[in-house]
């Protein structure tokens, strides 16, 4: 009789992924990206400079991965890591950079679209298991509520309490320490007018013009009459062609006198977050924000596209 043979049930593959064989990366053109940045020329440039060139060697089983923290506005891009990887390793790698306990992190694996692919919840399991490609995310949420990260507290400088020492605490630090102060003093004692600019010019061997100061405190009034009724439209802001929305119109304590108009940037290519020293005039995120002379303001049906280089002198 012949001998019975021993059969084994054949393992069922995950829906995600049943292999750790590297899949071959798909290629991101400028029309798949979905991010903050939406004018076509940085676009165009974001995709020349992260082209793949050939120049840095990458393992098969390595892959890119961008990585998003439940904490922090910053997102880091492109950490390499290995499919071989166990997921508590990932957490050892990720704690490096974003300060959260090992134990605290729960990861999610999302797609170029930011749609969920798996959490990733057993520390045991292989990188390569969930089948990660170049250019996906993982995205952190910190359950420590007394993490690091938590409240801004790697973000936010303003909440980290600074030294400050009074004019009289600094002159007591003897002449090691003033010099520069006693040099400036001795600098305004010959020339009321001198300042750090006008004495960089001269050593250029330039003709130093010192910036126009603006004594009417109407200035540009009827520039931002015509702008008084728009709140809430739709402009754009030269030099730099950058666009967004009319917030404030008004005068404004602490900048310069005459008219400003307060603007929501698209972007965070601004300077504030609405408010000028402790006042608030609008509100935006921080950074979005800015206040323009009228002149540099124009009223229109502009869509959603912004320019972030260029800079002006009667932008604050």
């Amino acid at each position: 009789p012949s001998r019975p043979v021993a059969r084994f049930p054949t393992p069922r593959a995950s829906p995600r992924s049943a292999s750790l064989a590297p899949r071959r990366p798909r290629t991101r053109t400028m029309t798949d990206y979905d991010g903050r940045i939406k004018n076509t020329d940085l676009l165009n440039l974001r995709d020349y400079v992260t082209a793949e060139s050939g120049s840095l060697n990458q393992a098969d089983s390595t892959v890119l991965l961008m990585c998003t923290h439940s904490n922090l506005k910053a997102r880091f891009m492109e950490i390499r890591f290995d499919r071989y990887m166990t997921i508590g390793r990932v957490k050892e790698k990720l704690m490096t950079h974003v300060g959260s306990n090992v134990s605290t992190m729960r990861l999610s694996l999302k797609d170029w679209d930011g749609a969920l692919v798996a959490p990733m919840a057993d520390d045991s399991k292989l990188l390569g298991y969930y089948s990660p490609e170049d250019g996906w995310t993982i995205h952190i949420h910190d359950i420590d509520t007394q993490s690091a990260s938590a409240s801004g507290w790697l973000e936010d400088v303003s909440l980290v309490k600074k030294y400050e020492m009074s004019d009289e605490e600094y002159t007591k630090r003897g002449d090691t320490h003033s010099t520069y102060r006693k040099w400036k003093n001795e600098q305004l004692k010959k020339d009321p007018t001198w300042c750090v600019e006008k004495h960089m010019a001269e050593k250029r061997g330039e003709v130093w013009v010192p910036p126009k100061v603006i004594e009417d405190d109407e200035h540009q009034a009827d520039e931002a009459g015509v702008i008084a009724d728009q709140i809430g439209n739709r402009c754009e802001v030269n030099p730099g062609g950058k666009r967004g929305e009319v917030l404030f119109v008004g005068k404004v304590a602490g900048l310069p006198k005459g008219w400003w108009v307060g603007v929501k940037f698209d972007e965070p290519v601004g300077k504030n977050d609405g408010a000028v020293k402790g006042e608030r005039y609008f509100t935006c995120p921080d950074g979005y924000g800015s206040f323009q002379r009228p002149e540099n303001v124009t009223v229109g049906d502009y869509p959603d596209e912004d320019d972030p280089f260029g800079e002006s002198e009667d932008e604050i």
